[in-house]
C-alpha cells in the first residue's frame, strides 16, 4: 500500500472510504506520464491498441491493428535489431529496454518499453522517457524546496490536514516532520490563532485568492516566550486545474518584529525629543514650561504625569540649600492625565505627608516623607522607579509603573516630575528611563532660565521703579497728577521720565524728558539724567543754566571710558561709547507769583488750558536736544492765572506709526478741552482718547493745576540797610506769625531772622528784603545785593562771630541760598506745629558749647 494511503476500515476518514473503487477524476498520475499499452498476437502483429497508445504514437486503432510494430513505428536503422528482440519475446522471454520510435509529429522519440510474454503473444507498455526525466527533475526540485528552504514549507490537503512539512517547520514546532502528517491547525496553534488560520485556508481553497503575510502568534516547545510568524498561503491545482490542497510558506519574524518594535520606540523617542525641543520653553514662565512638558509626555510617553517645584524657588528665593535633603516644601504646578478628567493620585503621592487629604491638586503645597522614593530622588538627584505591583488606584485604573525623575539644572535640584503608566500599558524600560531623564533635564533648563529671568526682571523692576517719582507727588501751589506707560511690557520704565522737585521759596521744578531709545539701557541713561537734574535743581540754578549743565552731562554719557579707548569690542559686549541724545523741558513754578520760567531742549511744547479758554501749545524757543552741544538754551516766562492747567508730555503720547505728530498734537489739545474735572480724571481721559496701546514708545504725562499761594499767606517787607532793621525784622515776623496763629514758632523764627538780617547788613549792601511764606511749611527768605554766598564754618573759641549759620542749621528743617539777578537770597524752612519734624531742640549745654 502506498505511503500515506488510508487502509480501508481503519475509520480515519469517512470521505476516504467512500472514494474507494470510484473513477479517478482528471488529473491523476497517468495524466502527467505518457503511457501507451498494446498487445501482440502469436504472429507478432498488433492485436490490441489502447486509446493512450493512439495518443502516444499518433495512430488510431484502425490503422494500427494487424501491423508489424517494428516496421510501423521503429526507425529503419533499428528495425533489424528490433525484429530479433521481437522473436525472443514471442519465444516467451520478458524484456525491458529503451526503444527509439517515430512520434506523431514525424520526429524521433525515445520510449522505455516493458514487454511481458503471454499465452498467445505479448503485452507491451511504453513510457515516454522525456516525460519521466521531467518528473524526476520536478521531484528533485520539490525535495530541494522542502529539505533546503530556510522557511517553513507546509502542504495542507482539502481537509486542512498537513500532508507534508519540511524540516524547518518541524524544527520550529518541536516534532519530526513525519509526526506532523495528518495534524490540523488546532494541533500546533492556540484556539484563536488556529481558528484564524483555518478560516484563511478555507478561503484560499474556495476562492483561489492567495493570502500574503498573515501574522500568527504562538509558543513552541521549550520556549515560554511568544513567537510570531508570517505565513503566505496559495492553492495547489492538478494538471487539469482541480484544487488538491493549499501550500504555505511560513517565516519566523519574532526577531524582526522585535527589531521593528525597538526601531519604532527609537523613532517615537526621537519624535518626542524633537517635539520637546519645539514645544518646551516657549515662554519664560515657570508654570507654562511645566505644562508644556506634560503636553509632550501625555499620552505619547505615559498615561499621567505631574510636576512639583520647590516652593522656595517659586517664591523667588535665591538660595535653595535648605532643600537638599528632599524634605522641602513643593508646589504642584502642573498635572495631566489621559485616563481621568478628575484629579487623581500619582503613584508617588502616597509618600506625601498630606496624602490623607486626598490627591495633591495643582497649586497645593506639600512635602514628601524623608524615606520616600520621591524624597530620595530629590536628595540624590537620581531617578527612582516605582512598580505598580501593590496597585495604585487611579480612578478605576491601576498604575503599572512610575518614573520619579528629579529636575536638575546647573547642579541644582529644582523639583521633580512623575511619569506613570496605567495597567495594560507596557512598563517603563531602561530606554524609557533615559528618555524621561532627557525630557526632565530639558524642562529643568528652561525652568531655571525662567527662574533666573524672573529674579533679574524683579531686580530690574526694583531699580527702574526707583528711577520714577512717587505716584502722588506734592508741590506748593500746585495740584499734580501723572501717568507713565512703558513702551515694552517686559520693563516698567524706559527712556522717558518726569519729575517734580521742590525748590526753596515754595517753588517747584516740573521736568519731563525723553532719552532716545527703549528698554533698560535707555532707562539707565534716564536715571543718570534724572539724578543730574535733581542735583542741578538743588543748586537752585536758573532753568537755562540747568539745561546747559545737563547738556554736558549727556555728552559725557557717550564719551569713551578711560582705559578702554582703542580696545576691540568683544562679541556680544555692549557698545558703551554710543552717542546719547535726549530732549527735556524744565519748568520752574513760583507759587507766590504764579510765574513759570521755562527752558526747552528740543522737546515738545507744554500745553496750557486757562479757565474758560481753549487749550493751546506754548510758543517757546525749541532749542536743540541734549547731547548736541554748542547752543545756548533760552528761557521764557509765562504767568498763569489761578486754576490754569499745565500739561507736559513726551512724544509717545502724540506720535506713532499710525498717527502723525501734527494730528497727534491736535488730538491731544482736543482731549484737554472740556468741563473742569479732577486732574486724575483728565489724565485717564487723555490716555483713553489717544492711541496709547501702540507699544512703540514710552509715554509720560505730567499735569499741574495752578493753585497760587494766597496773598494772606505771604508776608513781604523791605528793610533799610541800617542796624535798626534787625529789630524791625523781628517785630514784623512776630506780628505775622501771631496773625497766622503760629505762636509756637515765634521765638525760633525771631532768632533765625535776626541772624540772617544781621548777615545781610554785615556782608551786603542796599535795601534788604524779608519774605515769609506759609504753605505746608513756613519759609523765611532774606534778600540782599551781595553776590558772595554764605558758608557755614566752625567758629574758634576766640572768635566773636561765625556761629549764626550753625544756629540756623540746628534749629531749622533746612536752609540754603541761591543767586538772584541782583544778588542772593538766604532762606530757612520750619515745620509747622503738629507736622513731623526732624529738628531736635538743642539743650542749653549744646548752645553754650558753640560759644
Amino acid at each position: 500500500m502506498p505511503a500515506g494511503a488510508v487502509p480501508p476500515g481503519d475509520g480515519t476518514d469517512a470521505a476516504a472510504q467512500t472514494a474507494v473503487w470510484q473513477s479517478s477524476p482528471p488529473g491523476s498520475i497517468y495524466d502527467y506520464i505518457r503511457v501507451a499499452s498494446f498487445s501482440l498476437g502469436p504472429d507478432g502483429r498488433i492485436e490490441q491498441w489502447s486509446e493512450r497508445a493512439a495518443e502516444f504514437f499518433g495512430v488510431s486503432a484502425e490503422d494500427a491493428l494487424g501491423r508489424d510494430p517494428i516496421a510501423a513505428f521503429a526507425p529503419p536503422h533499428v528495425q533489424v535489431r528490433g525484429h530479433e528482440r521481437l522473436a525472443d519475446i514471442l519465444n516467451g522471454r520478458e524484456w525491458t529496454g529503451l526503444v527509439p520510435y517515430n512520434d506523431a509529429s514525424g520526429g524521433e522519440g525515445l520510449a522505455e518499453v516493458y514487454v511481458m510474454p503471454a499465452d498467445r503473444g505479448a503485452l507491451c507498455i511504453a513510457v515516454d522517457v522525456a516525460t519521466l526525466r521531467q518528473i524526476e527533475t520536478d521531484l528533485a526540485a520539490s525535495q530541494a524546496v522542502f529539505g533546503q528552504s530556510p522557511m517553513g514549507f507546509v502542504l495542507f490537503d482539502n481537509q486542512l490536514r498537513l500532508i507534508r512539512v519540511n524540516d524547518r517547520f518541524a524544527t520550529v514546532f518541536g516534532r519530526p516532520a513525519e509526526e506532523h502528517r495528518g495534524r490540523g491547525p488546532h494541533d500546533f496553534l492556540s484556539r484563536v490563532e488556529a481558528d484564524r488560520l483555518s478560516a484563511a485556508l478555507r478561503q484560499v481553497l474556495e476562492t483561489g485568492d492567495p493570502v500574503l503575510d498573515m501574522p500568527l502568534v504562538g509558543t513552541v516547545p521549550g520556549d515560554p516566550g511568544r513567537r510570531r510568524w508570517s505565513i503566505s498561503l496559495y492553492r495547489l491545482h492538478s494538471s487539469s486545474g482541480r484544487p488538491i490542497g493549499v501550500a504555505g510558506l511560513a517565516m519566523d519574524v519574532t526577531g524582526r518584529q522585535r527589531a521593528e518594535r525597538e526601531a519604532a520606540h527609537a523613532r517615537r523617542n526621537l519624535a518626542l525629543l524633537n517635539e520637546a525641543g519645539a514645544r518646551i520653553g516657549t515662554s519664560l514662565d515657570l508654570e507654562t514650561t511645566a505644562r508644556e512638558l506634560l503636553d509632550v509626555a501625555v499620552p505619547h510617553f505615559c498615561d499621567l504625569a505631574s510636576v512639583d517645584l520647590y516652593q522656595a524657588l517659586l517664591s523667588g528665593a535665591e538660595d535653595l540649600s535648605g532643600t537638599t535633603d528632599g524634605s522641602g516644601e513643593l508646589r504642584r504646578v502642573a498635572f495631566a492625565s489621559s485616563v481621568s478628567d478628575a484629579p487623581v493620585a500619582m503613584a508617588g503621592d502616597d509618600d506625601d505627608v498630606s496624602a490623607d487629604d486626598g490627591p495633591v491638586s495643582v497649586g497645593s503645597v506639600h512635602r514628601y516623607r524623608f524615606s520616600s522614593a520621591s524624597a530620595r530622588a530629590l536628595r540624590t538627584a537620581q531617578p527612582q522607579v516605582l512598580d505598580g505591583d501593590g496597585g495604585q488606584d487611579l480612578g478605576g485604573a491601576l498604575v503599572q509603573s512610575t518614573l520619579v525623575v528629579p529636575m536638575v539644572a546647573r547642579d541644582m535640584v529644582l523639583g521633580l516630575v512623575q511619569f506613570s503608566r496605567a495597567k495594560g500599558s507596557e512598563p517603563f524600560t531602561e530606554r524609557d528611563r533615559m528618555l524621561a531623564e532627557e525630557l526632565a533635564a530639558r524642562a529643568a533648563i528652561f525652568i531655571d532660565n525662567a527662574r533666573l529671568y524672573r529674579r533679574e526682571h524683579e531686580r530690574a523692576l526694583i531699580l527702574q521703579r526707583s528711577l520714577l517719582p512717587p505716584d502722588d507727588p506734592e508741590a506748593a501751589g500746585l495740584d499734580i497728577a501723572c501717568r507713565y506707560l512703558p513702551g515694552s511690557m517686559e520693563t516698567e520704565v524706559g527712556g522717558d521720565w518726569f519729575d517734580v522737585i521742590g525748590l526753596p521759596g515754595h517753588r517747584t521744578a516740573l521736568v519731563v524728558g525723553d532719552v532716545m531709545g527703549r528698554g533698560l539701557r535707555a532707562a539707565v541713561a534716564m536715571g543718570e539724567l534724572r539724578t543730574a537734574v535733581r542735583t542741578l535743581a538743588m543748586l537752585d540754578l536758573e532753568p537755562g543754566e540747568v539745561m546747559s549743565a545737563l547738556d554736558e552731562v549727556v555728552r559725557g554719557l557717550g564719551a569713551p571710558t578711560p582705559g578702554r579707548a582703542g580696545k576691540t569690542k568683544k562679541r556680544g559686549e555692549s557698545d558703551l561709547t554710543e552717542v546719547y541724545l535726549a530732549t527735556c523741558v524744565y519748568v520752574v513754578y513760583d507759587a507766590v507769583t504764579r510765574r513759570c520760567t521755562i527752558a526747552n531742549a528740543g522737546h515738545l511744547p507744554p500745553a496750557v488750558v486757562e479757565p474758560g479758554e481753549s487749550p493751546l501749545l506754548l510758543e517757546l524757543p525749541r532749542g536743540v536736544p541734549l547731547g548736541v552741544g554748542g547752543e545756548p538754551f533760552e528761557e521764557s516766562e509765562v504767568e498763569l492765572p489761578e486754576g490754569a492747567l499745565l500739561a507736559l508730555y513726551t512724544d509717545g503720547l502724540v506720535e506713532s506709526r499710525s498717527l502723525p505728530l501734527d494730528e497727534g498734537l491736535d488730538a491731544f489739545r482736543l482731549s484737554l478741552d472740556g468741563p473742569d474735572r479732577p486732574l486724575e480724571d483728565i489724565c485717564d481721559h487723555v490716555l483713553a482718547t489717544l492711541d496709547t496701546a501702540h507699544g512703540e514708545d514710552d509715554i509720560a504725562l505730567l499735569m499741574a493745576r495752578i493753585q497760587g499761594l494766597p496773598a494772606d499767606q505771604v508776608g513781604d517787607w523791605t528793610l533799610k540797610p541800617q542796624p535798626t532793621s534787625v529789630a524791625r525784622a523781628r517785630e514784623v515776623a512776630h506780628e505775622q506769625l501771631l496773625a497766622w496763629d503760629l505762636g509756637d514758632l515765634v521765638d525760633t523764627t525771631e532768632l533765625l531772622v535776626s541772624e540772617l538780617v544781621t548777615n545781610a547788613l554785615r556782608h551786603g549792601y542796599g535795601d534788604i528784603r524779608l519774605r515769609l511764606l506759609l504753605d505746608r511749611t513756613l519759609v523765611c527768605e532774606v534778600w540782599d545785593s551781595a553776590l558772595v554766598q554764605p558758608r557755614r564754618r566752625r567758629a574758634r573759641d576766640t572768635d566773636e562771630g561765625g556761629r549764626g549759620l550753625q544756629l540756623v542749621t540746628m534749629l531749622s528743617e533746612s536752609w540754603g541760598s541761591r543767586r538772584t539777578h541782583r544778588g542772593k537770597t538766604v532762606w530757612f524752612e520750619l515745620a509747622l506745629p503738629g507736622r513731623q519734624s526732624h529738628v531736635v531742640t538743642p539743650t542749653v549745654d549744646e548752645l553754650l558749647s558753640m560759644f
